[in-house]
């Protein structure tokens, strides 16, 4: 599929287009791109790495566009844009990121699609270290970096670019572009409202799982529960209905711990990551891996070295007694197993939330809300500043201050301060030892930078 093509991807430093652009570029494809971020001066390591790959990139007026390529674009972006515009004038083809991902996926003969409303990301990382650790050369796609693969030649590892027999991938229902994958193993983490209808998830997933071979199902999730009827399912969860059975769950400090039950064997297994989410997230992947042969002390032993992906609770440093966390929760769901996760433990946690744009707020507000005002303390308190926004003409009437209201009005302590630098200023004031500092949101890959900007001047 790749193999002496050449690819101009419009937005190369989002979290879905870099994975995918690496991997076409490994297997011999010519690749370029631009994207609006580096033209805004933003994330300019990650640029100046991309370009180190051999990629060469282009300011986003469409100068980069030559006959030959294939445009891969986002289908919400319009024929206006310039590079669009470029493409169009030259009759080249266009694919979305999930058109060319679900054909090398397709393609392979041991295919592994990780859908769900949340964990995915996790659950694919976990996979895929599963299958190196066990010798599989897997390629990986994922929408984060996996720290187990970064390196300082490799900062930016959301991708693994292996073998393409074996494709592990994370599938997007958010467009539906979950349809066009034709998985081996279907994984559904759990499903929850996020971008679309419960109806409508429902549908998607179900889809996807009866197509599989094996589908991997959630059996402690009620919304999966349609799921659970088919012939090719193999259950994950605490639940006594699970295959793959996990017990004694116990957070620590640095990670928890728990036992997974399998055809009569028990085995101790021992994670980095907090959080009983993470537990699950781990059943998950033990569970697709003995759908293809792995077995379950082979997986248990993997991951207990597995080290997380970035901006999933990552821990940036501590300073005076204060901990700074990175977390990518930014849906209703995400936001309450990362607050679960922060309630296993002692100690106040002062919140950071940028909501990530106006059209989600619309979409979920009313359930965000309800999922912070649930899940903070009583000492917890959550500083909200204004969703992010990079132009365009989304409607901008309903903002981070009708979310404070909601949550304020349900009890918990929340405040709006329209920009991040304010609500910065404000954690750090109120900021003490034992407490915890976590910067919260999606699709802005400056609230990294943001954190440890924050963790630097705690240390000053």
């Amino acid at each position: 599929m790749a193999e002496n093509k050449s690819y101009f991807f419009c937005g190369i430093g989002g979290s879905g287009m870099l994975p995918l652009a690496m991997i076409v570029a490994a297997r011999g494809a010519h690749v370029a791109g631009s994207d609006r971020s580096r033209d805004q001066g933003r994330s300019a390591d990650k640029f100046d790495w991309i370009a180190s790959r051999g990629i060469a990139l282009f300011p986003q007026d469409g100068s980069g566009l030559a006959a030959g390529q294939t445009l891969i674009a986002s289908a919400a972006v319009e024929d206006s844009v310039p590079d669009v515009a470029a493409a169009n004038a030259l009759g080249l083809p266009r694919m979305t990121r999930a058109d060319l991902n679900a054909a090398l996926f397709n393609e392979a003969a041991q295919a592994i699609g990780v859908g769900g409303t949340s964990g995915k990301s996790t659950v694919t990382g976990m996979i895929g270290w599963i299958l190196e650790s066990a010798g599989r050369k897997p390629t990986v796609m994922n929408g984060a970096v996996m720290r187990n693969f970064a390196s300082d030649d490799m900062p930016f590892a959301s991708a693994l670019a292996g073998d393409p027999a074996t494709y592990v991938s994370e599938v997007d229902e958010s467009d539906g572009s979950i349809a066009l994958y034709q998985p081996d193993v279907a994984v559904v983490t759990n499903i929850s409202l996020d971008h679309k209808s419960l109806d409508e998830l429902h549908a998607l997933f179900g889809d996807f799982a009866a197509k599989a071979r094996i589908a991997v199902i959630n059996a402690d999730d009620p919304e999966s529960a349609p799921l659970l009827a088919g012939d090719n399912v193999m259950r994950f969860g605490f639940s006594d209905a699970a295959a793959i059975r996990g017990s004694d769950f116990e957070p620590m400090p640095d990670g928890c711990r728990f036992v997974v039950h399998f055809a009569g064997d028990r085995h101790a297994v021992r994670l980095r990551m907090p959080g009983r989410h993470n537990a699950m997230n781990a059943l998950a992947a033990i569970a697709a891996a003995r759908a293809v042969n792995v077995p379950v002390a082979q997986s248990v032993a993997a991951l207990a070295g597995f080290t997380g992906l970035a901006r999933r609770y990552e821990v940036l440093g501590q300073a005076g007694g204060v901990t700074v966390i990175d977390d990518f929760a930014h849906n209703p769901d995400k936001v309450a197993a990362t607050l679960a996760a922060v309630a296993e433990l002692p100690g106040r946690a002062l919140l950071f939330f940028q909501p990530h744009g106006y059209g989600p707020l619309r979409q979920m507000g009313k359930q965000l809300a309800a999922s912070f005002a649930r899940g903070m303390r009583t000492d917890d308190r959550l500083y909200v500043c204004d969703p992010v926004y990079f132009g365009g003409t989304v409607d901008r009437s309903i903002g981070s201050e009708a979310l404070v209201a909601d949550i304020v009005g349900s009890g918990g302590d929340a405040v709006h301060l329209t920009t991040r630098a304010a609500c910065g200023a404000a954690m750090l004031e109120e900021a003490q030892p034992g407490d915890r500092i976590l910067i919260l949101g999606a699709r802005d890959d400056t609230l990294t930078e943001f954190g440890r900007e924050l963790l630097e001047k705690l240390e000053e």
